[in-house]
């Protein structure tokens, strides 16, 4: 749509922000996206179709949810809308609809972009679906949230999900570079300032171009590079303390780790806000939460994987930055937990003999006899239902024949619920050498 400065002439002449020059005029410039929009990305294979469906783009701020909308609008011929959830109501859906009416009966299809549409209730999303189902808009709606929890369900099954991702240092670092073409000069950066305003974007385009926009305007041609702690002072934004993608990322994890293992609650909430304080992505750590409590704790505190799962679903829930505050307790609780790698012992313990022993059968007792051959070469001959046998517990050998000697993998020390289950598997080896079972 036109507006008054460029009807007038104005708009050529009028400054323009950074961001806003080098907004991708096709879709094959968009950066970072090519699961997207590469040669064989998903708008690129809906595009070569003739015909995109209404979609939702999902995805962190600043990661070109906007740009792709209106390039599709361009690529399609489709007049391109643009509502905000946030400012707009009843009242505006409405002459966005009635709009797309006249359009349609005049031939002219409508894209309507719809950013954060998950800031609209139940009612107003469902206003979207009678105008969907009977072509006069294409519904294009950009959010940060997960649509699964956010947007109506009737909706969702009217629209593709297309995720999009954070940026990458190396997208950053291509805008960073075609800025400076924009520019006509190199970033007066030296190499650690350059990594810290890559960092400081945190995967954000629009912000590293603005930041970048900032630095052009305060430094001048030939003035010295301004190195991580300058930039700092210069554009007033503390940098994070590490690059997720280099040895700050992995120094930070193994502390946090080793503070869990370590069972210090204070440490632990420590080096996990440093790496939140840093942008570092939350399922990244949502996972390694998981594993420590599947490796350093197990069945010591059957639970610690339940939280660690639980805060993981928060998060997704939630988002940020409320659902930061599940990771923050099941850290705590994982940190405060008993301990033990008895499971993680006896899994790897248990790995090595499987690979060791080969292809060895099952001892023919506990094996099934549904024909009749089967059952004269002695499969499950002798086997006894445990059920059925004095404290529910037979004691009969299941490790193949071939085996000798009973091994034992598993050794839970005396610490947490595996206290217990040191004392059922005490009390069930007495059974089994008391009824002659191997030992």
């Amino acid at each position: 749509m036109t507006n008054l400065f460029e009807a007038a002439g104005l708009e050529s002449g009028a400054p323009r922000p950074l961001a806003d020059r080098l907004r991708p005029k096709k879709l094959d410039e968009v950066i970072g996206q090519d699961q997207l929009v590469g040669p064989d990305g998903t708008l690129t294979r809906m595009l070569r179709s003739g015909r995109i469906s209404s979609m939702i783009l999902w995805g962190p701020p600043g990661c070109g949810k906007t740009t792709v909308a209106r390039l599709l609008a361009n690529e399609t011929k489709l007049e391109f809308e643009q509502l905000s959830a946030i400012f707009s109501g009843v009242q505006d859906l409405r002459k966005a609809f009635d709009r797309a009416k006249a359009r349609r009966a005049a031939g002219q299809g409508t894209l309507l972009f719809i950013d954060e549409i998950h800031r609209f209730n139940r009612a107003q999303q469902d206003s979207f679906l009678p105008h969907m189902e009977d072509g006069t808009i294409t519904l294009v709606g950009a959010t940060t949230e997960n649509p699964s929890f956010e947007l109506n369900a009737a909706v969702l099954s009217r629209a593709v999900v297309l995720v999009f991702e954070r940026l990458s240092d190396e997208a950053l670092e291509a805008l960073l570079q075609r800025a400076e073409a924009e520019v006509g000069r190199r970033l007066p950066l030296a190499e650690s300032g350059r990594e810290a305003l890559r960092a400081m974007a945190d995967g954000d385009g629009r912000s590293i171009i603005n930041l970048a926009e900032e630095v052009f305007a305060s430094v001048a041609e030939g003035q010295e590079d301004v190195d991580r702690e300058g930039l700092v002072r210069l554009v007033q934004r503390r940098a994070p303390l590490y690059d997720k993608g280099r040895d700050g990322h992995y120094n930070l994890i193994s502390a946090l780790h080793k503070s869990v293992r370590g069972s210090d609650p204070d440490a632990a909430l420590y080096w996990l806000c440093r790496m939140l304080d840093g942008g570092e992505d939350r399922l990244f750590i949502a996972r390694r939460l998981v594993r420590m409590a599947v490796e350093d704790i197990g069945l010591a505190d059957p639970q610690a994987v339940v939280q660690a799962i639980a805060a993981k679903d928060t998060f997704d829930f939630l988002g940020s930055p409320e659902g930061e505050l599940a990771l923050a307790q099941a850290t705590i609780y994982l940190a405060t937990a008993p301990k033990s790698n008895g499971a993680y012992v006896a899994y790897k313990a248990a790995m090595r003999a499987a690979k060791a022993h080969g292809s060895l059968s099952p001892p023919k007792v506990i094996l099934n006899a549904p024909t009749k051959l089967m059952e004269d070469e002695g499969y499950g001959s002798g086997y006894e239902y445990d059920h059925d046998a004095p404290d529910g517990f037979s004691g009969q050998n299941y490790f193949p024949d071939e085996m000798g000697q009973r091994p034992k993998f598993y050794d839970p020390p005396e610490r947490g619920f595996e206290r217990d289950l040191r004392k059922r598997l005490s009390y069930w080896e007495g059974l089994r050498k008391k009824r002659g079972g191997s030992s």
